[in-house]
């Protein structure tokens, strides 16, 4: 507890490296905890074609792991721990770790919204192998393929509709009787034609051995199987993971962060960026955008104390 970070960054995806390159850039003593840096949505994804200056196909991984050198390359500290607790509104401000305590005069939180707690079977064993949580990502790798998506609200109705682009059919798993969400979106979803709508139909299980072959899915008629290659999932189970916070920062009614334009949340000298964040739009680049934004913002509260 001796050594004091000008910066800790909790959280080692896409907004954390971010956070974390131009920290450290700024000459920033910085330090990124993260409960294991291949385990964020970003390292799971297979192939990665539109992320800027990244020429042709790149995995999640690779991209993960160059933004990781460049950080490490300014001088940021990286080290694979599991955060289990905080104290935020004391200065300097602690972060209980699995490996000790550490003491930062700022903190970013960027821990992503991994942390779904009902998985059914078979997606964990075959996430990044045909099981996504970013149609726009990922649905371009599916062409002339039958895939499946499972969710409700606008968000799913605009991945279905963008994965329409690519795919020969599209399976629409909705919980309820009627699809929710915006008029003009439900309109267009049920007037497209490769869209098949399936309702009071829930996601039970993924089937395959390498990647996905096949789902079960439960409706009023009984199981059955569907042959997919893919299944991209919008389940309203996934959350944010902010277990570790406690009561500390002001949060939405699904357990996301506040925060402002500055990504500034409700304690002073505590910022969040990434999908941890109360928001609809989910991808890499704006992650790591809120990232390097939280940490200029963290610089300017520095230099005021």
């Amino acid at each position: 507890m001796s050594e004091i970070y000008d910066v800790i960054i909790i959280g080692g995806g896409p907004a954390g490296c971010a956070a974390a390159i131009y920290a450290a850039r700024a000459r920033l003593k910085t330090l990124v905890l993260d409960k294991g840096f291949s385990e964020s949505a970003l390292a799971w994804a297979p192939r990665i074609a539109n992320y800027p200056g990244t020429l042709g196909e790149i995995s999640g991984k690779e991209l993960l792991g160059r933004m990781i050198r460049q950080a490490q390359g300014f001088g940021a500290r990286f080290l694979e721990e599991r955060v289990f607790g905080v104290e935020l509104e004391q200065d300097p401000k602690q972060v209980f770790a699995s490996g000790g305590t550490y003491q930062g005069r700022s903190v970013i939180v960027a821990t992503g919204s991994m942390a779904r707690r009902e998985r059914v079977p078979g997606e964990e064993e075959l996430l990044g192998r045909g099981v996504s949580y970013c149609a726009t990502c990922d649905g371009a790798f599916f062409r002339e393929e039958e895939v499946a998506l499972a969710g409700e609200g606008d968000l799913a109705l605009e991945e279905c509709l963008a994965l329409c682009q690519h795919a020969r059919r599209v399976y629409l798993l909705i919980p309820g009787q009627q699809i929710q969400g915006d008029p003009e979106l439900v309109r267009r979803v049920r007037e497209e034609q490769k869209i098949e709508v399936k309702e009071e139909t829930r996601l039970v299980a993924i089937r395959g051995r390498d990647r996905v072959e096949a789902i079960r899915v439960a409706s009023p008629a009984g199981e059955l199987d569907l042959a997919v290659k893919a299944i991209f999932i919008y389940l309203k189970g996934r959350s944010p993971e902010v277990e570790f916070l406690g009561k500390a920062l002001e949060m939405g009614e699904e357990g996301c962060i506040r925060v402002n334009h500055l990504m500034e949340t409700s304690l002073p000298g505590v910022f969040a960026a990434g999908d941890v964040l109360c928001k609809e739009l989910k991808q890499a680049v704006v992650a790591a955008a809120e990232g390097s934004l939280a940490a200029l913002s963290a610089r300017r509260y520095l230099q005021r104390l």
